[in-house]
């Protein structure tokens, strides 16, 4: 099996295009052996060609609440916090506070590393 890294996006596109080829693989034969190496490959190279970045807590949080069919009224409950507190994080006037971080972990299952990051509120940075 003669497999070479991906460097570059020559050799990528070389290799969605024998992968493309290879989709059709009989299982345990030598070319499900040459999809399943090019496949980790091109993985690998994706996520150091095209890091995707953790939304800001607030994006997350309206992502969350979104997917769920839930309103800042549901926000509320979750943060334990008046609706002029609420208003004051979505639209980044106030910092989430580490009490609140785990609420919104525990009840929305939002990842803690992207309710944790900095983000800019009100005049200053807030570290979460």
């Amino acid at each position: 099996m003669d497999i070479r890294p991906i460097r570059n996006e020559a050799d990528y596109e070389a290799a969605l295009a024998e992968i493309a080829d290879l989709m059709e693989a009989e299982a345990g034969s030598e070319a499900e052996d040459r999809l399943d190496v090019l496949s980790t490959l091109v993985s690998a190279y994706e996520e150091q060609a095209y890091p995707v970045e953790a939304p800001d807590p607030v994006e997350a949080i309206r992502h969350a609440l979104e997917a769920r069919g839930s309103t800042e009224r549901d926000l509320e409950r979750i943060l334990k916090a008046k609706r002029s507190r609420v208003w004051e994080i979505m639209n980044r006037k106030r910092g989430l506070s580490l009490g609140m971080i785990r609420r919104l972990h525990q009840e929305l299952d939002i990842p803690a590393e992207a309710l944790i990051q900095p983000y800019e509120t009100g005049d200053r940075e807030q570290a979460g």
